[in-house]
């Protein structure tokens, strides 16, 4: 029996060390002479359009020989499109090769049509080599130079296109590791429509190339540092700094003078007569005081919306830090898989944070409160990112989530999300949840008095957002243009101050406009303290429409649809986000000015 186990251990020793030795190049990072180097084939697709991709082989390319067809590793991979397949270039590292032949196939005339749309739509792939991307066009259009786009009776069928055919891999090593990998193309082939049939090889050559750059430093050279460490970058960070002074001194002014004036009143009207009283200065934010903390209209949405917010803001600024400290923008998908467990693994704080909202304000249905709750924001990932799937399954695009992949983020949400929202929903239901308001409630609303048109609650929620857009309207720029190009972002230490800037904005906002609207003795400052801080999202989207059409390039309902769709989510968070920190810090605020007046 021992000799039995003993000859299994062995096995299993030596099929681990077996696949130790076959993985070694994918995630060690470390060759040895001869060893094999897998290139990696992406996604085609419209230079322009960077999320109208397709999987590079729907393209009548050939294919050389490989034992490992298809790679993912990540859930990140798969949501992003990312079916990684084994180009079968055979290149061993350190090993030159000159001029060899991948592949040889023959174009029917059908897909030479195919390879001309491609070229024409200024296709390009994007391929992987130890995990550094490349990318490089199809193929080239002779009549671009001359040709203007805006000339109706310009005829592309008579444009010559023409297909490369050779990729030169220019590879630079450190000892053992491979630092960068250029591709240069070549050997251009011609696409005629006269011909019936084209024969193309597809060849290859590597060179290799010492350098003393380290592979820690290797993801340097593609980052864009004059774009994204450019001085207008600084200039904004700094206005933005200078946009919370002025209002933290502003809310200053309110809480040391403006309050201690109000303060003072009240206690001199204490003092008078009822009758001196009656003609005495009987106006401002006391007047409400028994209204003031009365349950809010539509506490269920306004309980989840807190819960959500929450959570989102806590997800943001963890998810911030993670990348500063571990360089996540370095790997493949690995910021959206950490993302959504981490998302995951929060959902306990916006159970607890909704219950304990709704509970401390008498609200009874709490097990509809952690239903909707747990359901919000997934409900609209699901709305939109299902539309956007939808689109992008008709389009046959690598975009397209499997089922598989879609049960996958069910079974994360039923069995991790919705428990963690329920304990902590349990937790915050039956602690921390007594209404111990300062004021009582009295059983019948007071009368809200007119106001002039620039104090009514809707112009407060509109004029509101404008300030934390201010303070983040340039960082938006920075963030969409990394997103919707090519360009990679890694300033995330900016993203972190102006984060924590546009959350002191909004909170400074919320508090002086729950300010002005008591002290016109109107007491409904629940939802104007969250709207006004989550009108911001109205700005942030059409800010999107405006650089839809003023700064990029997209076309078509594919790539427009994938836009408006996710830049929609970004805008649903920033409202939930800015909303709950606006709420927050307005509830503060009153709790604090009620607790320090004399009420009778």
């Amino acid at each position: 029996m021992s000799s039995q186990r003993i000859k299994l251990a062995a096995v299993f020793l030596i099929l681990a060390t077996c696949l130790n030795l076959a993985f070694a190049d994918e995630h060690s990072h470390v060759y040895e002479r001869g060893e094999e180097v897998v290139a990696w084939m992406n996604t085609v697709g419209p230079l322009n359009n960077r999320q109208e991709t397709y999987p590079y082989y729907q393209l009548p390319f050939c294919r050389g020989t490989s034992s490992v067809e298809h790679h993912h590793e990540t859930l990140g991979e798969a949501l992003q499109g990312m079916d990684l397949i084994n180009s079968g270039i055979p290149i061993r590292y350190l090993e030159p090769v000159s001029k060899a032949t991948v592949c040889h196939t023959t174009l029917d005339a059908e897909q030479i049509r195919v390879m001309r749309y491609a070229v024409y739509h200024d296709y390009w792939y994007t391929m992987f080599v130890d995990d550094l991307p490349v990318t490089n066009p199809v193929g080239a259009n002779d009549a671009e130079a001359a040709v203007d786009e805006k000339d109706e009776d310009h005829d592309p069928r008579f444009d010559t296109l023409y297909l490369y055919t050779h990729r030169n891999f220019v590879i630079h090593f450190n000892d053992d590791r491979i630092i960068a990998v250029l591709l240069q193309y070549g050997n251009p082939v011609e696409l005629s429509l006269a011909e019936p049939s084209v024969d193309v090889d597809f060849t290859y050559s590597v060179e290799w190339k010492a350098t003393t750059t380290t592979f820690e430093d290797r993801f340097q050279r593609l980052l864009e540092t004059d774009f994204f460490e450019h001085k207008v970058h600084w200039l904004s960070i700094f206005s933005s700094f200078m946009m919370v002074l002025f209002l933290t001194g502003l809310v200053s002014v309110i809480l040391l003078r403006t309050i201690k004036r109000d303060y003072a009143r009240y206690d001199r009207e204490e003092g008078l007569a009822d009758f001196d009283r009656d003609l005495g200065d009987d106006y401002g934010w006391k007047q409400v005081h028994g209204d003031v903390f009365r349950q809010p209209p539509r506490l269920m949405i306004m309980s989840a919306l807190m819960g959500t917010g929450c959570q989102l803001v806590i997800l943001a600024g963890v998810v911030i830090l993670y990348t500063i400290m571990g360089d996540l923008y370095a790997e493949r998908a690995t910021i959206l898989t950490a993302t959504i467990f981490l998302y995951a693994l929060t959902s306990g704080i916006a159970g607890y944070t909704s219950a304990r909202y709704y509970a401390r304000y008498g609200g009874k249905e709490w097990v509809r409160n952690v239903l909707l709750t747990a359901s919000v924001w997934p409900g609209c990932v699901a709305l939109i990112g299902g539309y956007v799937n939808s689109v992008a399954i008709y389009y046959s695009s690598s975009r397209a989530i499997a089922f598989t992949i879609v049960l996958a983020m069910l079974a994360i949400w039923i069995f991790l999300c919705f428990p963690l929202t329920l304990l902590g929903a349990i937790i915050g239901r039956n602690w921390g949840s007594n209404p111990d308001f300062p004021c009582r409630v009295n059983p019948i609303p007071r009368p809200i008095p007119d106001k002039v048109w620039y104090a009514e609650p809707m112009v407060i929620i509109l004029l509101g957002g404008i300030l934390p857009f201010g303070s983040i309207f340039i960082e938006m720029y920075f963030i969409f243009t990394s997103f919707w190009t090519y360009k990679i972002y890694y300033v995330y230490g900016f993203m972190f101050l102006v984060f924590m800037i546009m959350l002191i904005v909004s909170a400074c906002v919320a508090i002086v406009s729950s300010y002005f609207l008591l002290n016109s003795e109107d007491h409904r400052w629940h939802w104007l303290s969250f709207m006004t801080c989550a009108s911001t999202s109205v700005y942030i989207y059409i800010y999107s429409v405006y650089y839809f059409f003023a700064k990029t390039k997209m076309t078509g309902f594919f790539q427009t649809s994938f836009y408006f769709g996710y830049t929609a989510l970004l805008s649903l968070g920033m409202f939930c986000m800015l909303g709950f920190v606006g709420h927050s810090a307005a509830t503060l605020f009153v709790r604090k000015i009620y607790q320090n007046v004399k009420i009778d």
